[in-house]
């Protein structure tokens, strides 16, 4: 991280003043300042910054321009426009815990491969902010993208395995793997068969932390480290961030950590299929049918939607434990995208007060998320002429709704579920993310989370 945040304004520090677009003469700078902003043309746009000079040349203190519209994380920026040094919010707030939220992911930086930087610009953190939660939260998102940015040469099954017992071992939570052919005695042949092909052994990873009679969490990550598409190979140009396919394990596990790291009080269970979409001589084929551990039998009409068969196998364990809540997170559509853009990750569930809970708590924590149909006549569009049904539909219509609807072919026990597709990736940069890996969707639930089972 560029950025830090600390309690109280530090001796020597500078003065940064949030202004509106349109509203600089009510930032209440005085003559000298005001005269500066209006020679260089500032206004308030967002995510502007502009230095004040002081005496023999000295920095004096910034304007920064927070725009008009909703850019509740603009304040990211400042992490890394702002001269190295100590600074401090010389203007209201509003919404304070998003302000350090995003000064602190703002700072981000993927430094595995490169010289790391120390902490070069640091803001007091702002009044009425949770340094807490904040930090719980950055420490979170840092952990999704990490997990992300690393290519498969580094982050294969082997090596996400690790990072889930690092994050277990943190939080004294028990882990157990279920890998190989292993897969095959404890009926999960969709795992298998997807992860077979792979220079590493498929596996399932299960995380459970909590205590038993506790309302039952869980969470369900598709960790494809790689996907070539199988031998229905994707072109090159189709794998050029493939390393990023196991984005939905990274953000559900980013989430476990912060529902343990805030102790709320439920039974929280994580399971993530972690494989590798691969071709070899004992690779799944196109025409194959596979049996589920659910017992249906899915033919398979490309290999290049592996997810949803991982998915499925994994979902049809949690759903046995009849949770209360059960919730899968998966880089799994191109459609989704197509749909709604990389910055916005749909969401399916039957249930609508889930689905103004999810709502509501998205906008809250300025994390989006929309609500998608799933929409029961499409679901003939799975039909099989040989098996229960395929994985994927003919005509490519509706792909992200027939996806889900696939998934939702395999619970039937929980309370809730819903699935999020997301994408994982921020393909320019925002002024609190650079290019690269993302957290999607976690801040929303486990805002959701902690309102629903508050900490005691």
């Amino acid at each position: 991280m560029a950025s830090d945040i600390k309690v109280g304004t530090m001796a020597g520090s500078k003065p940064v003043w949030f202004v509106k677009k349109g509203e600089l003469e009510d930032a209440g700078l005085d003559g000298a300042a005001l005269a500066w902003a209006q020679a260089n043309g500032f206004d308030g746009q967002a995510a502007r910054v502009l230095v004040i000079p002081g005496e023999n040349g000295a920095v004096s203190g910034a304007l920064f321009g927070i725009g008009k519209d909703d850019v509740r994380l603009v304040a990211g920026k400042l992490a890394s426009a702002l001269p190295k040094g100590d600074w401090y919010i010389a203007s209201p707030v509003g919404e304070p815990d998003l302000t350090a939220l995003a000064f602190l992911i703002g700072g981000y930086k993927f430094t595995r491969y490169t010289k790391k930087d120390d902490a070069e610009v640091t803001l007091s953190t702002p009044k009425g902010a949770d340094e807490t939660d904040v930090r719980r939260l950055a420490k979170a998102v840092t952990l999704a993208r990490d997990l992300i940015n690393t290519p498969t040469n580094d982050m294969g099954p082997v090596a996400l395995e690790a990072a889930v017992r690092n994050v277990a071992e943190e939080h004294k939570a028990t882990l157990s793997v279920i890998k190989g052919d292993d897969l095959l005695k404890k009926n999960f042949p969709m795992i298998h068969a997807v992860g077979r092909a792979g220079s590493q052994e498929p596996r399932l990873i299960d995380l459970a932390w909590g205590k038993k009679n506790a309302p039952k969490v869980t969470l369900v990550g598709k960790g494809v480290c790689f996907d070539t598409g199988g031998l229905d190979i994707k072109p090159s140009s189709g794998m050029l961030l493939m390393k990023k396919d196991m984005g939905g394990a990274a953000n559900v596990l980013a989430l476990a950590g912060l529902i343990m790291d805030a102790r709320l009080p439920v039974r929280l269970r994580v399971l993530i299929p972690a494989v590798e979409n691969s071709i070899s001589a004992n690779a799944f084929r196109p025409g194959d049918i596979l049996t589920s551990r659910k017992g249906l039998t899915v033919e398979i009409g490309n290999t290049d939607a592996e997810g949803r068969l991982i998915l499925a196998d994994a979902l049809a364990l949690a759903d046995d434990d009849e949770p209360e809540i059960l919730i899968d997170m998966a880089t799994l559509t191109g459609a989704a995208r197509v749909a709604l853009g990389p910055d916005l990750p749909p969401f399916y569930t039957d249930d609508d007060g889930f689905a103004s809970e999810v709502a509501a708590s998205a906008y809250a924590v300025a994390d989006p998320v929309w609500r998608m149909p799933l929409w029961q006549p499409y679901d003939v569009r799975l039909s099989s002429r040989v098996a229960d049904l395929n994985n994927v539909t003919s005509d490519g219509f509706a792909g992200s709704i027939t996806a889900a609807l696939f998934l939702q072919r395999f619970v039937g026990k929980a309370k809730v579920w819903a699935h999020f597709d997301i994408f994982g990736w921020n393909p320019v940069e925002k002024p609190h993310a650079p290019i690269g890996g993302e957290a999607q969707a976690i801040r929303a639930l486990y805002h959701l989370l902690k309102e629903r089972y508050p900490s005691k």
